[in-house]
């Protein structure tokens, strides 16, 4: 597959918005953030997000197949961090590494930003977990009952990815 890594700006929104919904519709224990409460904003939130944050895109013939974002922290005592967010492969796109090249495309890009990455994964997300492992993060911490989704619970391993 002839996939092209890019980064997304506001003029790519409406194609943002159609796969971050989609990703919240079909996985929403891997998102912090709501399908009903994204579905209702529009195309111009969308466009904010991708002016106020790096998103990374997989793409092929003009189909967007996967994101990645990342969000420097702000303030004196924060702006050392960066957050990797927003991470979903299409799964017409899963296993064709797709996924991997996104998380390098966000180390590229914070490298010379930010002194450490985080990130968070639902603890039962093994696949993703080992991806974020075989790039390096490691995870220093839990935080219990992270999530709740139609009244279950879910943890989340808190990660960190710290300069060589």
């Amino acid at each position: 597959m002839d996939l092209v890594i890019r980064p997304l700006n506001a003029d790519d929104a409406e194609m943002y918005r159609s796969i971050r919904l989609e990703a919240l519709r079909a996985h929403p224990e891997a998102f912090g953030a709501s399908f009903d409460a994204e579905a209702a904003r529009p195309v111009a939130f969308f466009a904010e997000r991708l002016t106020a944050s790096a998103v990374f895109a997989g793409v092929h013939n003009g189909t967007l197949l996967g994101t990645a974002g990342f969000r420097a922290e702000s303030g004196p005592k924060q702006a050392h961090k960066g957050l990797l967010w927003g991470m979903y492969v299409r799964p017409i796109a899963r296993g064709s590494g797709l996924a991997r090249r996104l998380v390098e495309a966000v180390l590229d890009h914070a490298r010379e930003r930010v002194e450490l990455i985080q990130l968070r994964v639902v603890a039962d997300n093994a696949v993703a977990r080992a991806l974020y492992a075989s790039l390096g993060f490691e995870p220093y911490g839990i935080e219990a009952r992270s999530l709740k989704i139609e009244g279950r619970y879910l943890d989340e391993v808190l990660m960190v990815k710290m300069p060589p």
